[in-house]
């Protein structure tokens, strides 16, 4: 008999792990609907399933509220999730926004809605977005992911010219291979997903999006794959002025170090 394992390891599975994780899905009596219809689980071992549980709520307080969901994460946020934070004397919060700042936004004549300002926890989101694409490609093929996972936040606002010129490139690189695919899940207003296929060097990725609106796409390089050697991925590295053509579209990086070069240059020289 076929012993089943751990969706993250190659443990025994002793339990069942929600994909993405169940509190991210509001109840009926927070939201007026229920949004917990045909959850996907996939096997998990107790080790991965405990480990996370933490994760799992900072997730859910990094994604509910967010400027760009939905009515029903924004219903989310200031129900359940703000519960959750009250509970914890807002150590949730102050753990996925980093240096936070409050703010009133005026969103009608004498109306104000508190939002927070600050850095998100990069690395433990990754970590949050590498576990469900994992579970998602269990639940599809039955059996664990072997490989790397490159994570992109493409709901986050770049913090630089050339993160937001790659943040183009990837969307519009990552669309054509999307378009007249059926998005999946039964609860497209907290979640939905796509795969790609493989592309020639067998790495493929899988796009999801939260709350209507947050889009996160994690590629996916299995076992003994690697991305190829990339001239331009090379260039821009070294800080090289580079432009990259996709179609009729360009995408420019490093141009505003050259021209901080090319001031300061000016500036030493005298020249105007």
């Amino acid at each position: 008999m076929r012993r089943v394992r751990c969706y993250m390891c190659n443990r025994p599975s002793t339990s069942k792990e929600h994909v993405p994780p169940r509190c991210l899905f509001p109840e009926l009596k927070d939201v007026g609907e229920n949004h917990r219809r045909n959850l996907i689980t996939v096997p998990s071992c107790d080790w991965h399933n405990s480990f996370k549980s933490t994760d799992d709520s900072f997730l859910m307080v990094s994604l509910a509220g967010i400027f760009g969901n939905n009515s029903t994460g924004l219903r989310h946020k200031f129900s359940k999730v703000n519960r959750a934070i009250y509970r914890s004397s807002f150590t949730m919060l102050k753990e996925a926004v980093r240096d936070g700042k409050w703010h009133f936004l005026e969103v009608g004549p004498n109306q104000y809605v508190d939002v927070i300002w600050g850095k998100p926890d990069h690395e433990r989101l990754n970590r949050c977005f590498d576990r469900i694409a994992r579970g998602l490609y269990y639940a599809r093929h039955e059996r664990r992911f072997e490989g790397l996972t490159r994570t992109h936040l493409g709901y986050l606002t770049p913090g630089s010219s050339n993160a937001s010129s790659f943040q183009r490139f990837l969307r519009d690189k990552v669309k054509p291979e999307l378009d007249g695919k059926e998005r999946l899940g039964d609860n497209p207003e907290v979640f939905s997903f796509q795969f790609t296929e493989p592309d020639q060097f067998g790495i493929f990725g899988v796009d999801m999006r939260f709350y209507g609106g947050l889009d996160v796409f994690v590629a996916m390089i299995p076992k003994g794959k690697r991305l190829p050697d990339n001239l331009a991925m090379m260039l821009i590295d070294k800080g090289i002025p580079t432009t990259i053509t996709l179609g009729d579209k360009e995408y420019d990086f490093n141009f505003d170090n050259a021209k901080q070069l090319k001031d300061s240059l000016r500036e030493s020289t005298g020249e105007i």
